[in-house]
């Protein structure tokens, strides 16, 4: 089984308090390591509607080179923070961090549908988990939130930096052939060009690299399954 996370902090906070805490907990991130020797990497992706306060987070582990599925797990959260752009690690990092502690493996690195410091205060998604988590982390985002980029090449493994301003934050990578690119940036206990090999050594021919896109499919399901008629109470 993986170790037991570390709990940082209170999941009961303002938009404001949170704010405040990402500005601390951003001083104890570190991208500086290369990763080291991997076979496990986890990836991990949300699923909601958002007409409804109840999030499905997906952590699926796969082997590489082989991206065998190793493990899964599914699990359904009502969350009460609100969505705030630049906050949304305080919505989505509890139902996945309750994923992840159903796990019997332990993975050696996270993959997250979300950004690392490529963030207006360097503290996304991936760092929050990767903190939290005391593990190695990283975000592959289908979206920009912050920084500039010029348009990388069409061929798959093609990048271009993305910065804020003078600091290079993370990397833009086409993930196949004049497919819409990907968005790369470290999040916790993982250097740039590690989040970048991992994210290469997972492609799959897909836009989405193997991990968050068997986490997104996983996660998809559950909501489905969730919200299904047969899985509903009786009304009164």
């Amino acid at each position: 089984m993986p170790p037991l996370p570390h709990a940082l902090h209170d999941w009961n906070l303002t938009p404001k308090e949170a704010v405040a805490r990402q500005r601390e907990l951003a001083g104890h991130v570190d991208v500086r390591p290369p990763l080291g020797p991997y076979e496990l990497v986890a990836g991990c992706d949300i699923s909601y509607n958002r007409r409804s306060p109840i999030l499905y987070a997906a952590v699926v582990v796969v082997r590489v080179p082989t991206l065998e599925v190793v493990e899964q797990s599914v699990v359904s959260m009502e969350v009460k923070f609100p969505y705030v752009p630049g906050l949304l690690s305080f919505r989505e990092a509890p139902p996945i961090i309750a994923a992840w502690e159903r796990l019997g493996c332990d993975p050696d690195v996270v993959m997250l549908d979300g950004q690392g410091i490529a963030h207006p205060r360097r503290f996304g998604l991936a760092c929050h988990i990767g903190l939290w988590l005391d593990k190695p982390a990283f975000g592959c985002a289908k979206t920009r939130l912050v920084g500039e980029y010029d348009e990388p090449g069409l061929e798959m493994a093609d990048t271009s930096p993305l910065r804020i301003g003078t600091e290079q934050v993370g990397v833009v990578l086409r993930s196949s052939r004049r497919a819409k690119p990907i968005f790369v940036s470290p999040g916790h206990k993982i250097d740039l060009a590690s989040s970048i090999a991992v994210t290469l050594a997972t492609l799959n021919g897909y836009r989405h690299a193997g991990p968050t896109r068997l986490a997104h499919i996983a996660a998809n399901v559950g909501r489905t399954a969730g919200e299904s008629p047969l899985h509903q109470p009786p009304s009164e």
